[in-house]
């Protein structure tokens, strides 16, 4: 069972959305501050609009929640194309190169995770890095 690619695709799917649904729940909670400095904070985040030209005005939350709506999505993507795939039962040389894609972006978005956040990203996202690469490497070439 773990030298079977199908094992790790759908062990790297359930993680993807996993990941995604994890990220999800940052919208509908609210950080607290702490201290002064963190309510300070917060609240010019929230309510300072700069101003960046052909008349948008942001605030950096806005900015921030806007971003953070790309990361739940770029693993809801890799989760659907993934079962997508498999569903259609493609041919192997197809999904080996399908899974190379992937292993190359989820492997920049691992990297990403490791120098500019936290371990709960970078953990999550180093599991399906890790899975999907076990998938490629297992995948073979082309139908024996």
């Amino acid at each position: 069972m773990l030298k079977r690619y199908s094992f790790w695709l759908w062990v790297a799917i359930v993680f993807q959305l996993l990941n995604a649904l994890v990220h999800s729940l940052s919208f509908i909670i609210t950080p607290v501050p702490n201290n002064e400095t963190e309510r300070q904070l917060l609240d010019l985040m929230s309510n300072y609009h700069m101003d960046m030209g052909a008349g948008f005005h942001r605030s950096m939350h806005q900015l921030f929640t806007a971003l953070s709506a790309c990361f739940p999505l770029l693993f809801l993507l890799g989760a659907l194309n993934n079962i997508y795939v498999w569903k259609k039962r493609v041919d192997v040389g197809f999904l080996k190169g399908f899974l190379a894609i992937q292993v190359i972006i989820f492997g920049m978005c691992f990297g990403l995770m490791v120098v500019l956040t936290f371990l709960p990203p970078i953990v999550m996202s180093g599991l399906v890095f890790i899975f999907l690469g076990l998938a490629f490497f297992l995948t073979p070439r082309e139908a024996r």
